[in-house]
C-alpha cells in the first residue's frame, strides 16, 4: 500500500473525525480483540489468534480445499443459523461476544430471502433435499412477516407494529420466492411475490432509483447497490409473462450505470461512507447489473461492469487478500478485507468467465476464493464457527466486527457452487 493511501486512510479514521469518535472507536476495537483473544471458547480464542498471525506474517492455513466438502459445510452452518431461532428464519450470524441465544442473534428477513435461493441452488446441484425443505420453510415463515403493503421490514426480525419497510429488503426476499416458485407453482407464494413486486415498482422514483432505503442504513441520499432489486424484478417478470416487471427492472440498472466514473467506480454505492464503498455493495450492484445483462442481452450493460471489474482486479494481492473499501481513484480505503465482499466479486468474476470464456476471470475469481477457503473451518467444535466465513479479515475489522453474519456465509456458498460447476465443465470438456 502507498504512504500516500496509508494517509489518507489515517486522515479518514482517525485525523477527521473528533477525538471522541475516534477514542471510541479505538477502544470498542482494543476491547473487543481482547474479550476474543481470552473468550471461554476455545475455538473463538484460536481462530482469533489464526487472523492476527496471518494479518501479521501473511501465514497460510495449509488447509486442503475440496470444493464440495467446503460448500457442505457451508450450507450446513445456514441451517445451523435458522435452527439456532424461534422461528423459521434464519439468525442473522453468530458473533460470539453477544451474551444473549449463546451468540446466535434474532432472524434477519431480508437474507434468509435470498438464502433460499443458495438453498435451493445446493439442493438441486446436489440432489440433498434437506436443504430444500428448509428453504421452503424460510419461504413460508417470509409470507408470513410480510408487510400488508408488500414490503419487508428492514432490519431483524419484529413485531408487526415496530416493522419499518426497506425496498432493498423486499427485493432479495422476492429473489427467494421467485427461486421458490419455480420449484413448486404455490399460489400462496407467487401472491407474497407479486404483492412484493408491485410495492418495488411503485417505490421507483422519475429518476429510477428507489427511494425506501429504511431505517437501518444512512438516509439523505441514492442507493445505487438497491439496483440488486431489479434482478429478483425481473425474473419477476419472467415468471408471470408481464414485461412491465422487466422494464421497470431496465429503468433501475440504466440509473444505476448513471453513477458510474469512467474508471468504473460506483457513486453512491455504500452502506453509509459513500466516500469508499464496500466491495459488499460494489458486489450488489456488479451482480445485478451483470445479471440483467445476460437475461435481457444487454452488452452495454455488460462492458459497465467489465470496466469495473477489470479495475478491481489489479487490487487483489498475490495471495487472494482485496480491501473491503475503494475510494473513487480505486485507492484503498481500508486496513482490512469484507469477506462478503471478496465472495460476491469472485461469484462475478466466475460469471463474467462464464460468458466471455477469458480465463483471466476464473484466475482471480479462483485467488479470492483460495483465500476465503483458507479461512474456513470445517472440523470446528464450536457450531457458530464450523462452515462459516467471518464479516472481516482479521475477524476484528470494520465489517460486521467479530462475527459471522449469514450472508457472508451464503455468498460463499454461491461462489463454491459456481466455481465447482466451471471445474467440472473443464473436466467433461478435456
Amino acid at each position: 500500500m502507498k504512504l500516500s493511501t496509508l494517509l489518507r486512510i489515517a486522515d479518514d479514521y482517525y485525523v477527521s473525525p473528533p477525538f471522541r469518535h475516534v477514542y471510541w472507536n479505538l477502544d470498542k476495537v482494543a476491547k473487543t480483540s481482547i474479550k476474543l483473544l481470552f473468550h471461554k471458547n476455545i475455538e473463538v480464542r484460536r481462530y482469533t489468534k489464526r487472523d492476527l498471525k496471518k494479518l501479521l506474517f501473511n501465514q497460510t492455513s495449509k488447509q486442503p480445499h475440496e470444493t464440495i466438502a467446503r460448500a457442505f459445510a457451508a450450507a450446513n452452518w445456514l441451517l445451523q443459523a435458522q435452527s439456532a431461532t424461534p422461528d423459521k428464519g434464519v439468525s442473522l450470524g453468530y458473533f460470539p461476544l453477544d451474551g444473549e441465544h449463546n451468540g446466535w442473534r434474532p432472524s434477519y428477513p431480508e437474507t434468509t430471502g435470498y438464502i433460499i435461493t443458495s438453498l435451493i441452488s445446493f439442493s438441486r446441484y446436489l440432489n440433498i433435499e434437506n436443504f430444500r425443505e428448509a428453504a421452503l420453510e424460510m419461504g413460508n415463515w417470509e409470507v408470513i412477516i410480510q408487510m400488508s403493503s408488500g414490503a419487508v421490514q428492514g432490519g431483524p426480525v419484529t413485531s408487526l407494529d415496530k416493522q419499518t419497510p426497506a425496498a432493498f429488503n423486499t427485493g432479495m426476499v422476492l429473489d427467494g420466492w421467485c427461486t421458490l416458485y419455480e420449484e413448486n407453482s404455490d399460489s400462496q407464494i407467487i401472491n407474497a411475490a407479486r404483492r412484493a413486486a408491485d410495492f418495488l415498482v411503485n417505490d421507483i422514483n422519475h429518476d429510477g432509483y428507489f427511494e425506501t432505503n429504511g431505517h437501518f442504513v444512512s438516509e439523505g441520499e441514492i442507493k445505487t447497490y438497491t439496483c440488486l432489486c431489479a434482478w429478483s424484478l425481473f425474473r419477476f417478470g419472467n415468471l408471470v409473462n408481464e414485461v412491465r416487471y422487466k422494464n421497470a427492472a431496465l429503468t433501475v440498472i440504466e440509473a444505476a450505470i448513471k453513477m458510474q466514473q469512467p474508471n468504473g467506480w460506483f457513486s453512491h454505492n455504500c452502506l453509509g461512507f459513500s466516500k469508499a464503498p464496500l466491495t459488499h455493495t460494489i458486489g450488489y450492484t456488479l451482480q445485478a447489473i451483470l445479471e440483467i445483462g445476460l437475461l435481457a442481452n444487454r452488452v452495454d450493460f455488460i462492458e459497465a461492469v467489465r470496466v469495473c471489474v477489470d479495475s478491481i482486479l489489479n487490487k487483489i494481492q498475490p495471495n487472494g487478500y482485496l480491501p473491503a473499501r475503494f475510494y473513487s481513484d480505486w485507492e484503498p480505503a481500508s486496513f482490512s478485507s469484507c469477506l462478503t465482499g471478496n465472495a460476491q466479486i469472485a461469484i462475478v468474476c466466475y460469471r463474467l468467465y462464464q460468458y466471455t470464456s477469458e480465463i483471466h476471470y476464473q484466475q482471480k475469481a479462483d485467488l479470492l476464493m483460495s483465500f476465503l477457503m483458507e479461512l474456513q473451518n470445517i472440523e470446528s467444535d464450536n457450531l457458530g464457527i464450523r462452515g462459516a466465513i467471518a464479516g472481516s479479515f482479521p475477524i476484528t475489522g470494520d465489517y460486521m466486527s467479530a462475527g459471522y453474519p449469514n450472508w457472508a456465509t451464503k455468498y460463499y456458498l454461491d461462489a463454491l457452487i459456481l466455481k465447482d460447476t466451471i471445474e467440472q465443465q473443464a473436466t467433461v470438456n478435456m
